[in-house]
């Protein structure tokens, strides 16, 4: 009877296992984040739902794109000042987080992204930042607009 229990659990842990790995995939969840406005509550809302998502799945689990045009990239101007905001960034970058700056929005709002916006380099800037989501989309990124 004992070997039977034993047996039974090892069964069901394997399935449960199984199932996980199922619902969660066996690759990364990917995810990107669309940001394209300049309103404090709901920057710091979308980074919040950023965290709250990468908490839920663990930083392992999941990469995450946060992608900025238009107004958006005032998140980065924004942190450059705000300690706060940096904190939060800092916080994402440490777990994994992506942030992509559009050039289109660079050149147009004459934002020099070295002096202008927090701890972006070269890497972090894409030609276009709704091109991006579009091609991370075809990538198989989920597309979250907070």
């Amino acid at each position: 009877m004992r070997k039977l229990l034993t047996l039974t659990v090892l069964a069901m842990l394997t399935v449960l296992s199984t199932g996980c790995a199922t619902m969660f995939g066996q690759d990364k969840q990917k995810v990107v984040y669309h940001i394209n406005y300049n309103d404090e509550k709901q920057l710091n809302a979308a980074l919040g739902n950023v965290k709250n998502h990468i908490n839920a799945i663990g930083k392992d689990n999941i990469d995450v794109k946060v992608v900025m045009h238009g107004n958006g990239v005032d998140l980065l101007k924004t942190a450059n000042t705000d300690l706060d905001m940096q904190q939060k960034v800092i916080g994402l970058k440490k777990d994994g987080v992506a942030f992509e700056v559009c050039n289109n929005t660079l050149v147009n709002k004459k934002i020099n992204y070295k002096n202008d916006l927090f701890d972006v380099s070269e890497k972090d800037i894409v030609p276009s930042g709704v091109a991006e989501v579009a091609t991370l989309q075809q990538k198989g990124y989920v597309y979250i607009k907070p």
